[in-house]
């Protein structure tokens, strides 16, 4: 018996085209690895709702159809409200039809095309991959929990998210960014935070931006964290500190090959577990959503989620 498929398909990907399209793409993946079941966000958070419903019927893959916001949604699907994989023997695939497609770049898919996509979901390879929990506070004041497989960060990154979200991302993930960067850093103020690192001493920081991450980019191809590997059981923890719009604009292209690792302020580790705390109001960039602020715990699931490779 074949692998049952379900995707869940994000319309207002790729800037709405993904919704304008589906019928042919469908038809064309569909001619590659036979029937499959549709579900269709209308909502933030429906993904994850979405998600759940096909593992719980029974779905061996569930496809995220759409970019890094959708993915991290159903990423959040495969785990129940205990934190348990709601079905361990089934696989998460990718459809990628976003702006940033960060996550994307670290696994090294050559191409998104239906061709592409369906070869990769006709194979039966998998792979285990970490996934991150995160502990936070919304925007409410009210103690949350999330998934993210890429990327959570905090100081720049988290105001950049704000102002990216509110605009059109038409002319692209890249450009989309990079304007928010500016308009980020322009309004940013340097926050002093308290972090620390698998349960050692609490160390204070000036945050430009701290990104612990388990993918290597984010923010539109920034290569934030140039040895991460997203199999390996750690984070890789970049922090950024007295960087201001000036120090973007000179070493942009550090920015985005990994070298940024070099600059004065510039620093690295890995850990497991990374608490973080300020007196200010620090705001957070978890796969690219602008979910709350610090205070949060970040911890690593070692090989928790199947990938199809």
């Amino acid at each position: 018996m074949g692998r049952k498929f379900v995707f869940i398909v994000n319309p207002n990907s790729a800037n709405g085209s993904t919704g304008r399209r589906w019928r042919s793409l469908a038809t064309r993946i569909r001619s590659r690895i036979g029937d499959f079941g549709e579900l269709f966000t209308s909502r933030s958070g429906e993904a994850a709702e979405l998600t759940r419903h096909a593992l719980e019927g029974g779905a061996d893959v569930v496809v995220a159809v759409g970019g890094d916001g959708t993915i991290n949604e159903v990423v959040n699907g495969f785990f129940d409200a205990e934190g348990r994989i709601v079905r361990p023997e089934a696989s998460l695939g990718l459809f990628p039809r976003g702006t940033g497609s960060d996550f994307l770049r670290t696994l090294a898919y050559a191409s998104s095309d239906t061709e592409a996509v369906a070869a990769r979901l006709r194979t039966p390879r998998k792979r285990r991959i970490d996934v991150g929990r995160i502990e936070y506070e919304d925007h409410d004041g009210a103690a949350r929990s999330r998934y993210f497989v890429n990327v959570a960060s905090f100081g720049t990154s988290g105001l950049v998210d704000r102002y990216v979200n509110r605009t059109t991302k038409v002319l692209g993930g890249k450009a989309s960014f990079m304007i928010g960067s500016v308009r980020g850093l322009l309004a940013y103020r340097e926050r002093r935070c308290e972090v620390r690192f698998d349960d050692g001493p609490w160390e204070e920081h000036s945050i430009t931006n701290l990104a612990v991450a388990n993918g290597r980019f984010f923010g539109g191809g920034m290569m934030v964290a140039p040895e991460a590997e997203v199999d390996d059981g750690l984070f890789d923890v970049t922090i950024w500190s007295g960087f201001g719009l000036k120090d973007f604009a000179l070493h942009s292209r550090r920015l985005y090959d990994g070298t940024h690792l070099e600059l004065k302020g510039a620093s690295s580790r890995r850990a497991r577990k990374v608490e973080a705390r300020c007196d200010e109001e620090c705001l957070l960039d978890v796969d690219g959503e602008a979910l709350g602020r610090l205070p949060v715990t970040i911890t690593v699931l070692p090989g928790a989620l199947s990938l199809i490779a």
